[in-house]
């Protein structure tokens, strides 16, 4: 479960948007693996700040995050 304001945040919009890792992942592109997005949903991988941005876009996140620094590098 995810641990974090961020974390739920994001874990809530994945709910909400019904896509799985596997298309996120394919939607934020690069080298992101569905088992990297799994990761920093369920709040177990601490992604980049661009990554935790690119997900919010693939999720369709249109309200800043919080200002939580735990799932950043």
């Amino acid at each position: 479960m995810a641990s974090n304001s961020q974390c739920k945040a994001v874990a809530a919009a994945m709910d909400k948007s019904r896509l799985s890792y596997e298309q996120i992942a394919r939607e934020i592109g690069g080298n992101t693996t569905k088992e990297h997005v799994e990761g920093i949903v369920k709040g177990t991988t601490k992604p980049t700040a661009g990554e935790f941005q690119a997900l919010a876009r693939a999720l369709k996140i249109t309200t800043p995050l919080p200002n939580d620094s735990a799932h950043t590098a």
